[in-house]
């Protein structure tokens, strides 16, 4: 009789289970549904191998490519400092692979319980590829957060005119990434969090997530809107963010042995206030491992320089074109 008893309560909660699933992916997808039609493609995609890279592009001169952080898309750069840039660039700005509108670069990376993720050098490998299909052959390329690294990548295996850093990754850290990505690392994790997280999460709390990015400054009136705080939280770009970043640090290990072997401008921004991405463990030491890097400190700025000092970011730009001798 106990067993029996068991057994029918195990069914019970295999069942509740089962439906709550259903209801959550349901609730998930009209969201997806929602805020996608709201935030739709702003420019156009580029087939790299069967891959479809999201892409925006305006302006002319110099070729300029923009790669957004973690958590982001091409929306951080068109919300308005993109528009600074246009007057005397070519500007061309991504969505990495498996946020905004572009694909993952490998079907495996997508399942539900995968861990394998777009090393920087992937992404790097991809996007040269797109911009050299929209004839950027040797553009300036310009990395933020996340975007730093795989712009740092771009220049150790492709080639680039130039890049800068905003406050990019760019070195090892210490200790680990917090319980969102710990969970989001572990193949159950990863495949039952991020439908809740896409179903559930309070407007609020992903706008206030969004506006915390930027501290110790505010957020730019607007900000949250134009990129839409529900489309970094959609299944597979959580899942891609996610994965992405859990399986960062190794390659940044490897990247580093080869710093100083770089040869081309590099330029770095970076705010003292950046928890984020702290300086001390990324822009200041690599500024001294790579030769000629030129480093600019911003007293007071977060994590976000190019929204709060976006004369500084673009001033640096303007520098490594001059020092590639575009300008």
């Amino acid at each position: 009789m106990r067993w029996t008893r068991l057994g029918a309560t195990s069914l019970t909660i295999a069942g509740a289970l089962f439906v709550g699933g259903l209801v959550t992916d349901r609730v998930a997808a009209a969201r997806e549904a929602r805020v996608e039609a709201a935030h739709p493609p702003a420019g156009q995609f580029v087939d790299v191998d069967g891959v479809r890279i999201h892409a925006v592009v305006a302006g002319s001169g110099p070729d300029l490519v923009l790669i957004h952080g973690a958590h982001g898309s091409a929306r951080d750069f068109t919300f308005d400092f993109m528009d600074r840039l246009t007057d005397r660039y070519r500007v061309i700005v991504f969505d990495r692979p498996g946020l905004g509108w572009s694909d993952r670069t490998d079907a495996a990376y997508a399942g539900a319980f995968a861990r394998a993720a777009e090393s920087p050098a992937e992404q790097a490998r991809i996007l040269s590829r797109a911009a050299a299909q929209l004839g950027a052959e040797r553009p300036i390329v310009v990395g933020h957060s996340f975007g730093g690294i795989v712009a740092l990548a771009w220049a150790l295996d492709f080639d680039p005119a130039a890049v800068v850093s905003l406050a990019g990754v760019a070195l090892p850290w210490p200790g680990d990434l917090g319980w969102i990505y710990t969970v989001n690392g572990t193949p159950i994790g990863g495949a039952f969090l991020p439908p809740l997280i896409t179903a559930f999460a309070p407007e609020d709390r992903l706008r206030s997530a969004v506006e915390s990015t930027f501290d110790p400054q505010p957020a730019p009136d607007g900000y949250a809107e134009h990129i839409g705080p529900r489309m970094p939280v959609r299944r597979g770009a959580f899942r891609a963010n996610a994965r992405q970043v859990n399986t960062l640090r190794p390659h940044v290990v490897e990247m580093a042995k080869r710093y100083g072997d770089l040869s081309l401008p590099v330029e770095i921004v970076h705010g003292s206030e950046d928890v984020t991405v702290p300086i001390p463990i990324h822009s200041d030491p690599v500024s001294k491992i790579i030769p000629g890097a030129n480093f600019v400190t911003l007293e007071g700025v977060g994590h976000m320089p190019h929204h709060a000092d976006p004369e500084a970011a673009i001033a640096a730009i303007d520098r490594a074109a001059a020092r590639a001798g575009l300008r």
